[in-house]
């Protein structure tokens, strides 16, 4: 079995970069009015264990208001106060949904915890015991689950950084792809910026401006049944340990849980995480991961392409997740979320800050009929910086009423907001 991983494969699988340089013209702060808003914020933790659940749902039953935990399970929701009979609902995948009325909740400091409810692994026929070779089945199985074909789709994403609590750096827009056939591992998916803005409605940064480099183009790659070198390649599987940890339910249908971990004798940064695959038909419904917590200190080195001297920066948590839905017969790729936690501190500077960066992707509408193979010169690459580029794609009358971005809001709300001008075809 291999058991050395080169510097360019760690690097080829972390998905996002960062860039960082001296903060030359500050942001500046606009007051956003909140006085018609409840603020809710609070933290869910898994209650056997006390450990935080991230990327949560956190909604208002009844309505398109919504917000998704964090990377230490904590979350914020705004919920206008015209909205009466307000109950917030907190789900996630393997947890029992939990249902709180307003009068049962602060506006700071809910702890909320979520009990879990895996499908005991026995009430199910196994197909394959052993993990890996369940997971074999499953990659095995891509070109019968998932598209043969070409097709275009429509996405938002959006892109935000945070320095501690408050917001530094938001963008966001509509996407344009070309989603290449998931059997034709050659031919690359190609994805553009259709309209895209930025927020002026944030606050300046302390001394360092942070950008990420990677965007639109790193959440396509992101797509592991897409892209299987990233993780399901077998050089790569080489490198992990696995184990089926039972079934869940995933919009009901059945899943198998399979974790894993990167071998103890792997000193790089590599992953721990779950896969959902499906009992009925072995497809690939789903993917949480995040960077070893053991490994994680070296991580830096690998994901920062440039800093100034005497700045060090520390990854702290980096965590994703890949879902996908089934249309038509096949699978296709349906939510894309990545979230890093850096710290930055000064060598002569007593304290350090904290920086969240949050990216996410949902595809809005796939068309399997007009195929366009972007050319290469019109598409986003890896080494692009998003925030840099949005603004050649500004368009004041395509946003029109929505002309504001509202950070704390979930991206399936926005997506429902501006739900017309996403259906182009």
């Amino acid at each position: 079995m291999a058991n050395v991983i080169s510097k360019d494969m760690v690097q080829r699988v972390l998905f996002l970069t960062l860039f960082l340089g001296i903060l030359g013209e500050a942001t500046a702060a606009v007051v956003q009015d909140s006085t018609a808003y409840l603020s809710i914020q609070g933290r869910i933790v898994n209650i056997r264990t006390g450990n935080p659940v991230i990327f949560a749902n956190v909604y208002l039953a009844g309505s398109n208001i919504g917000t998704v935990s964090n990377s230490d399970g904590e979350f914020i929701i705004k919920i206008p106060l015209l909205i009466e009979n307000k109950t917030l609902v907190i789900s996630n995948i393997g947890y029992r949904n939990t249902e709180l009325s307003m009068d049962e909740l602060d506006p700071e400091h809910n702890l909320i915890k979520l009990e879990p409810i895996p499908i005991p692994i026995e009430e199910v026929t196994i197909i394959h015991k052993n993990a890996r070779e369940l997971l074999n089945a499953a990659v095995a199985k891509i070109p019968d689950n998932f598209s043969r074909d070409p097709v275009m789709v429509t996405s938002f994403y959006r892109e935000s950084i945070k320095q501690n609590r408050k917001y530094v750096a938001v963008s966001e827009a509509v996407l344009d792809g070309y989603k290449a056939s998931y059997t034709h591992i050659t031919d690359m998916d190609r994805v553009k910026i259709y309209k895209g803005r930025k927020s002026t409605a944030v606050r300046k940064m302390d001394t360092i401006v942070l950008k990420l480099q990677g965007g639109p183009q790193s959440m396509f790659q992101m797509d592991l049944v897409k892209n299987p070198a990233e993780l399901l390649e077998r050089e790569m599987m080489e490198f992990y340990r696995y184990e089926v940890h039972g079934v869940v339910s995933i919009d009901d249908r059945q899943a198998y849980v399979i974790s894993f971990d990167q071998l103890p004798e792997i000193d790089v940064p590599l992953y721990t995480g779950k896969y959902y695959i499906g009992v009925d038909n072995l497809a690939f419904m789903g993917a949480e991961f995040w960077l070893n917590e053991e490994r994680i200190d070296n991580a830096s080195q690998y994901m920062v392409t440039r800093k100034p001297p005497g700045l060090r920066v520390d990854i702290e948590k980096a965590n994703y997740l890949v879902n996908y839905r089934f249309s038509n017969g096949k699978w296709y790729l349906a939510y894309v979320r990545s979230e890093l936690i850096i710290g930055i501190k000064w060598k002569k500077k007593l304290f350090k800050s904290r920086y969240t960066s949050l990216s996410e992707m949902a595809v809005t509408n796939i068309d399997p009929e007009n195929i366009t193979r972007y050319k290469f010169r019109e598409t986003t690459r890896r080494s692009d910086i998003f925030i840099d580029q949005v603004t050649d794609f500004e368009d004041s009358d395509f946003w029109g009423e929505y002309n504001i971005i509202q950070p704390e809001e979930s991206i399936q709300t926005a997506i429902k907001r501006i739900g017309r001008k996403l259906k182009r075809n």
